[in-house]
């Protein structure tokens, strides 16, 4: 990812989930807040109760891919949560690229 790195620390998890704006749907739920760094940092969630390991990292592979393919179109300077919802266990790949589009046009960061 050319805009992005990735978002590590739990405090800045903490600090999204605490103090940044959410926008939700059925499959997504998007934490973020605006930074002053020169690019975007990108965390991903997927709980247990979405399911196993292997469901868990296959969520998290197509959420890394969608986010890889809009990310030219993504406003720099944001840090960005993307949490799974456990009904994106049953979700495809053209699914989940629906839901981050629409919470991305939601908070107006594509553009």
């Amino acid at each position: 990812m050319k805009n992005s790195v990735s978002l590590k620390e739990n405090r800045r998890f903490r600090f999204l989930y605490h103090k940044g704006t959410s926008h939700a749907n059925d499959w997504l739920v998007l934490y973020l807040k605006e930074t002053q760094k020169p690019q975007n940092r990108l965390g991903l969630t997927v709980s247990k109760k979405v399911g196993n390991a292997v469901t868990r990292n296959h969520i998290r592979r197509l959420l890394r891919e969608n986010y890889r393919l809009r990310e030219d179109a993504i406003k720099i300077g944001y840090d960005l949560v993307f949490v799974a919802r456990s009904r994106a266990a049953k979700a495809d790949f053209h699914v989940l690229g629906q839901a981050m589009e629409q919470l991305l046009n939601r908070a107006e960061l594509l553009g």
